[in-house]
């Protein structure tokens, strides 16, 4: 069965393309939703956050997301030394979820697959980009976040053009019509690839 990953910078419309997928049958796996329900599931998680961040990780036994939010937002060395905790059992999920599917193709959707080299990892990339002021837009609209946070974040992920370079398909995801044509012919092209 063929790995594909799904990214694009944030406000590129990632859940977007990844639904269009769904909708064709393709089995989704969204890394950073199943990360958040490992990190209030899995007790070996919440020992290593709380051994990190101290008790106030957890609040109610439930993660803290707006403390961790603001603790990592920050502190590059904090937000890596967290991410080396979860992306290791989010890994492993995956390869179980994905072994429990019966499709010619699954979908790892991650904002951060360049970012933490993990691209390597897939047999194909497909890329989702919209332009600056569009992704700006709609996380605006989406989060309750303002443009300097909007900004930091785009900053600190990898530039389109440098995804765009790593990648086997690129999805342009600034009209819904041809995102949804994009993404017919791309599965077309992976229906292919996978006989």
């Amino acid at each position: 069965m063929i790995t594909v990953g799904l990214t694009g910078g944030i406000g590129s419309g990632k859940t977007t393309v990844a639904k269009a997928f769904e909708a064709l049958g393709i089995p989704i796996y969204i890394a950073d939703d199943e990360a958040k329900k490992l990190m209030n599931t899995s007790k070996v998680l919440k020992r290593k956050l709380i051994a990190l961040f101290g008790e106030v990780a957890y609040k109610d036994n439930e993660l803290n997301r707006p403390y961790l939010a603001k603790a990592i937002f920050n502190d590059k060395g904090l937000l890596e030394k967290m991410n080396a905790i979860v992306h290791p059992k989010v890994g492993k999920h995956f390869i179980k979820w994905k072994n429990k599917q019966n499709a010619p193709y699954v979908i790892k959707e991650a904002a951060i697959l360049f970012e933490n080299g993990s691209y390597k990892n897939y047999d194909y990339i497909i890329t989702v980009t919209a332009p600056e002021k569009t992704r700006i837009d709609r996380v605006l609209k989406r989060d309750n976040a303002s443009i300097e946070k909007v900004k930091a974040i785009i900053a600190n992920q990898w530039q389109d053009d440098e995804k765009v370079r790593l990648s086997d398909f690129v999805i342009i995801n600034t009209n819904l019509d041809n995102t949804k044509a994009e993404v017919l012919k791309t599965h077309n092209k992976l229906l292919k690839k996978s006989k």
